[in-house]
């Protein structure tokens, strides 16, 4: 499910649970937590890469899991430990994103300090469409993006391109499919050359003016969000998502 390697100064964290779209079920997110905390702590680490087989880079968090849940019991209350510990992380978090993004997944990869996208990637904030609100993860893509950007892709859930997205701030790399590893290569090459407590300190400095009080935002946003998975509207759409059909509120065609 999560492949972990450490080599030359690098902890390398690979989603692997192609079954269900690399998606952020419980076990993903404890054994992220996990490996996260350890990559941390570890004094031989000095960059964090976040990687992905199969397809689909992340799906977003598990509905199977969702569905039929009460607010306290649903999956996103864990999920602001996970942003909180990326985004406040001393040492440096690369995000290497070769295929489809979605709603929580997008959120993963904007808590990371550097993205690197194939070109061929996609992305969506698709809450609204299943009936639920990109509440949690707001907290770390609005200081990334162009607001009106954000705002009209959030609002609609389409799909967007690899283009779309660096040009809105999500991304900061756009590279062709086979140019990803060579890309990533480069980033972690000049990061290594920046002396750890430098980057740390730096690190800390633009947090803070990107505005770094997750601890505050998190409470009123995740009440928000499990309210909205575990209504009737959240509920339907999960259903009608998993069923792979048109939500009861979708006008007839």
């Amino acid at each position: 499910m999560l492949d972990i390697s450490v080599q030359e100064g690098v902890a390398t964290l690979t989603l692997d649970s192609v079954a269900n779209r690399n998606a952020l079920s419980r076990d993903m997110r404890a054994r992220l937590r996990k490996a996260l905390a350890g990559a941390l702590r570890d004094e031989a680490v000095r960059v964090i890469v976040l990687d992905h087989t199969g397809r689909v880079f992340c799906s977003g968090m598990d509905l199977a899991e969702a569905s039929g849940a009460a607010a306290g019991d649903q999956g996103v209350q864990e999920f602001p430990d996970l942003l909180q510990t990326i985004w406040h992380a001393p040492k440096p978090v690369v995000a290497v994103v070769r295929g489809p993004a979605r709603a929580g997944g997008v959120g993963l990869l904007a808590a990371c300090d550097i993205v690197v996208a194939a070109s061929s990637a996609t992305f969506a904030f698709a809450e609204v469409r299943i009936g639920v609100v990109p509440a949690v993860i707001s907290a770390v893509v609005l200081p990334r993006m162009v607001p009106n950007v954000a705002h009209r892709l959030m609002l609609t859930g389409e799909v967007f391109d690899a283009t779309t997205a660096v040009a809105g701030g999500l991304v900061d790399l756009v590279v062709p499919d086979g140019d990803v590893d060579a890309a990533v290569a480069a980033q972690l090459l000049a990061l290594s050359a920046g002396g750890p407590a430098a980057l740390a300190a730096t690190k800390r400095l633009l947090r803070a003016r990107a505005g770094s009080s997750l601890v505050d935002e998190f409470p009123a946003l995740l009440e928000l969000s499990a309210g909205f998975f575990a209504s009737d509207e959240g509920q339907e759409g999960i259903a009608a998502f998993r069923e792979k059909r048109q939500a009861r509120w979708v006008p007839a065609r």
